[in-house]
């Protein structure tokens, strides 16, 4: 505020306020001083005390004068007054000193108050300042406490909040305080502040990482357990249900029935996986621009940590632990793809996933070069199965681990080849070759449900009641039920592997063709060299018949397992095979006839040059006869394999008679020997008619045909083209010309003119035969 201007007053207005002073009050008996006690104050207030003290004498003075001029004009009065004027004078006079000493204790009292107003504006000045420094002083302890709950709050892991509170201390301080040198001071350390607040956000997400790691493996283990459950739902329903036979877990149908009931492997009973330590370190370096920082440090902290998941040595034992870690790590890694943002790159993730997954491939591929045991790969597989329909769940490529469990097939089926290859080859081996018998109903289903055989043949056997013997042996049976388990071990493991099919099929069409192939058939060819006993023999063309048989019953069940949307239909060449070993087992059947045959034969006693034709067989055809009836038909086989087994031996008889009448053992030869060849033949053919089969004297046509040329005399017919095509066409021109020179030897060993004569003829009839094709030697 401005000074208080002093009031100036005229001499006017000072000579009116001086008559209205009465120094002497008629009724009073003292003086009346105090109407000037105003005046005074007025007068000392307003600094012109010296001014009115002056003006005051000269107004006394004044009335002095005018006393002494009324006392002259009334001196009576006069000097009435005079005494009283002395009076007043005295009283004047003290007036004056009472003045004085007013004025000087005015004058005291105003310097004491000037003193008093300077100290009390000097102590408002200090006042000022102190609250100006206790504000100072609050806005500094504001700013300290909130520097204090900063390392609070950082000690508390309550770093956003930190973060927060520095951005306050620029807001706090007033104009004042911004410019001290304790704020610059605070300023110049909130840097660091921000380094401690992000040094220790990034300790808590390097922890949070650390107990990630160790929970990896529960996380996945969880997610594992919750697909293998997904899984076995999923089977039971597409059990119930044909129609989702073709739909695989993961396929559109099975996500949306599942997706009512999904597990949440970070919050469950079992385990709680709290993200907030990651969460709020990317808030924190997003806030302090060093997203990237972050993001460079958070992938080569996991990039370290996946390289350091797949042990060295790795044994398979610790591969469903390894797979679950696996798991845990990538399910993790997806979760903070999906909530952060941009803060993880699906590139980087697929890096490390690509990574692992050849780590992972490389390891299990050579852990398993040694292995030779087809179950350490099934179980292989179940566990990679698992894996990587789980990890598919989380949107991750398998095409890799698909391919990886394709190659894994291939060589398990190649073990299981091989085991299989080992088991029919002992079954074959060790079996008796006897018919199969059955004893309960009971025994007799599971039997029927091993083996395949066509209805026909099962409705057959069911109407025989149990005791009964089976057509088959053991060799058969065992091989359905292996081949069963074969067929089951190979296709579950590539169940659930979504890669295509066709090399699948495939490559079971080779295992299967194989094993019956070369580990059936071909080990039953092999042991029929080593089997003398026609009535084992027999039972191995029943079996063989019925794994014929079986090839196109195996193809349509193995049809029906697939899925109809695999193209490619399993076609079996092993029914060839069987069929070679089956026609091999009859030839056996007729070698071991045949050799028999050749002890009657070597008991033979024919004379090649009798005098006479004998009218009855030989006597060694009567035992022959009865052996060969006896022994075919009581072969267990079909009567087709019983005619064939008969036509072995009469075409080795013919064989045997041929031979003796062509062949090179025998010089010499006569009309009568070949008459008695021919009744022995009457007696075979009668015995074929007896036994019901006639048309097996077909075996002796050439034999009769050849014998009756020259005993008929009609050479000359066979000569004749048109009739050795015809009539004569199961000659062989050789056989005929070597029988012609035989009887042409004995007709020269003759001395009977006719019979030497007969020679010559024979022989000339021999050199025409021969001329006949004369670019074939005998």
């Amino acid at each position: 505020m401005p000074p208080r201007r002093r009031p100036h007053f005229t001499q006017e207005q000072i000579d009116q306020q001086l008559q209205q002073i009465h120094l002497l009050d008629p009724s009073s008996s003292s003086e009346n001083l105090e109407q000037l006690g105003p005046i005074i104050k007025q007068i000392h207030s307003n600094r012109q005390q010296d001014a009115y003290l002056r003006t005051i004498q000269g107004l006394i003075e004044s009335k002095d004068a005018e006393i002494e001029r009324i006392c002259g004009d009334n001196y009576q009065d006069f000097i009435s007054s005079v005494s009283t004027l002395f009076t007043v004078k005295a009283y004047t006079d003290k007036m004056k000193e009472n003045i004085a000493s007013l004025d000087s204790n005015v004058s005291q009292l105003g310097k004491g108050l000037v003193e008093k107003k300077r100290h009390l504006l000097q102590n408002k000045k200090v006042a000022g300042n102190l609250d100006e420094a206790i504000d100072t002083l609050q806005a500094c302890l504001r700013v300290l406490d909130v520097v204090d709950r900063v390392g609070q709050m950082i000690r508390e892991g309550r770093y956003w909040s930190a973060l927060r509170s520095l951005e306050d201390i620029q807001k706090l301080p007033a104009p004042t305080l911004s410019q001290t040198p304790f704020y610059q001071y605070i300023s110049s350390s909130l840097p660091s502040l921000r380094t401690q607040i992000k040094d220790a956000v990034t300790a808590s997400m390097k922890q949070w990482l650390l107990e990630i790691r160790n929970v990896s493996a529960e996380v996945g283990s969880l997610a594992m357990e919750a697909m293998e459950t997904r899984v076995r739902r999923w089977r039971t329903r597409r059990e119930r249900d044909p129609i989702l036979r073709t739909s695989r877990v993961g396929s559109a149908v099975e996500t949306i029935t599942y997706e009512k009931t999904d597990f949440n492997v970070f919050d469950n009973d079992k385990l709680r996986v709290d993200f907030k330590p990651l969460y709020e370190c990317i808030h924190i370096y997003a806030a302090l621009n060093s997203l990237d920082e972050l993001k460079k440090s958070y992938q080569a902290d996991r990039k370290a940590q996946s390289d350091l998941i797949i042990p060295n040595p790795f044994s398979l034992s610790t591969l469903t632990t390894l797979t679950q870690e696996i798991s845990g790590f990538f399910i993790v890694e997806n979760h903070v793809l999906e909530t952060t943002g941009n803060f993880r790159s699906e590139r980087d993730v697929e890096e490390l996933w690509d990574a692992l997954v050849k780590g992972l491939t490389t390891t299990i591929e050579r852990a398993l070069s040694t292995e030779t045991d087809p179950e350490v790969f099934l179980k292989t597989k179940e566990c990679l199965i698992n894996f990587l329909m789980t990890l598919e769940a989380s949107s991750y490529s398998t095409g890799t681990l698909h391919s990886f469990l394709l190659l894994l097939f291939e060589k398990y089926a190649h073990l299981l080849e091989m085991q299989f290859s080992s088991m029919f080859g002992k079954i074959v081996q060790q079996d008796d070759h006897l018919p199969m018998r059955i004893d309960t109903n009971q025994e007799l289903e599971v039997m029927l449900d091993s083996v395949w055989i066509s209805e026909s043949e099962k409705r057959e056997i069911k109407q025989v009641f149990p005791p009964q013997t089976l057509p088959w042996s053991q060799t058969f049976y065992l091989c359905c039920c292996n081949i069963r388990s074969f067929v089951q071990k190979f296709y579950s493991f590539v169940e659930s592997v979504s890669q295509t099919h066709h090399n699948v099929d495939e490559i079971l069409n080779k295992s299967l063709d194989h094993l019956l192939i070369k580990h059936i058939s071909e080990t039953i060819r092999q042991r029929l060299s080593t089997i003398t006993t026609l009535s084992q023999i027999a039972q191995i063309v029943t079996n063989l018949e019925h794994f014929q048989a079986a090839c196109p019953e195996l193809e349509c069940s193995l049809n029906n397992l697939r899925s109809a949307q695999w193209s490619r239909i399993i076609k079996l060449d092993a029914a060839s095979s069987f069929e070679t070993t089956l026609h091999r087992s009859l030839a056996r059947i007729t070698e071991l006839i045949t050799s028999k045959l050749d002890q009657f034969f070597e008991l033979s006693e024919y004379e090649w040059t009798p005098s006479t034709r004998e009218s009855s067989p030989s006597m060694y055809l009567y035992e022959l006869v009865n052996w060969l009836i006896t022994v075919v038909d009581s072969l267990y086989i079909k009567e087709m394999y019983k005619d064939e087994a008969y036509k072995g031996a009469l075409d080795y008889i013919a064989g045997c008679l041929i031979g003796f009448l062509t062949g090179r053992d025998i010089l010499i030869i006569n009309e009568n020997a070949i008459s008695n060849i021919l009744i022995d033949v009457d007696f075979l053919e009668g015995e074929l008619k007896r036994i019901s089969r006639p048309h097996l004297t077909s075996a002796f046509a050439e034999l009769r045909m050849t014998a009756n040329i020259p005993l008929s005399d009609t050479v000359h017919e066979y000569l004749v083209p048109a009739l050795r095509h015809t009539t004569y066409a199961a000659v062989k021109h050789k056989r005929l010309q070597a029988l012609l020179e035989k009887l042409s030897k004995y007709g020269a060993t003759q001395r009977d003119p006719a019979l030497r004569e007969l020679g010559e003829k024979r022989r000339k009839e021999a050199e025409a035969v021969g001329r006949l094709f004369p670019g074939e030697g005998r």
